[in-house]
């Protein structure tokens, strides 16, 4: 039974995870989803390498790399489970979708869209498990520009 409470847990983790962007809640859901510090690979849809980070300085770059967006949707599905005592890695599909204002869009399109898989890495706490490593691996994106556009409104301010 112990496994599959585990497994159940890590798999409403992600569902937590997606919240974070969704609910745009960048300050309680964040403390109960990842540890302090915490490593960060979202190379392949962004500009940067990945990272390992103080929680605190993460929740600043959330908050203001989702401001622009007025909304975003996140479906983390096909959760594959590997537990190894207090570490467990989660290999999981994703649909991502972030909508941009009319005026951010310029006429253009409105919607990114990021198709693809997480493989993230969890460890156990005293608090419950938690997000150590976040990789993200997309496999199709539509309107990628968008990124670029909604992180130059979000630093314009």
């Amino acid at each position: 039974m112990d496994a599959l409470t585990d497994r159940a847990e890590l798999i409403e983790l992600l569902g937590r995870y997606a919240d974070i962007a969704d609910q745009k809640d960048f300050t309680d859901l964040p403390r109960v989803v990842f540890t302090d510090p915490l490593t960060l690979d979202f190379s392949a849809v962004a500009d940067i390498p990945p990272m390992t980070t103080p929680l605190a300085d993460y929740l600043e770059t959330l908050r203001t790399a989702f401001a622009p967006y007025t909304a975003t949707h996140h479906v983390i599905t096909g959760h594959v489970v590997t537990l190894d005592g207090d570490n467990a890695t989660i290999h999981a599909h994703v649909r991502a979708e972030h909508w941009v204002p009319d005026e951010l869009a310029a006429g253009g399109p409105n919607r990114w869209l990021v198709v693809g898989f997480y493989d993230n890495e969890a460890v156990r706490t005293a608090d419950g498990w938690r997000l150590s490593r976040v990789k993200l691996t997309p496999t199709h994106q539509e309107n990628p520009q968008l990124s670029s556009i909604a992180l130059a409104a979000a630093q314009a301010g």
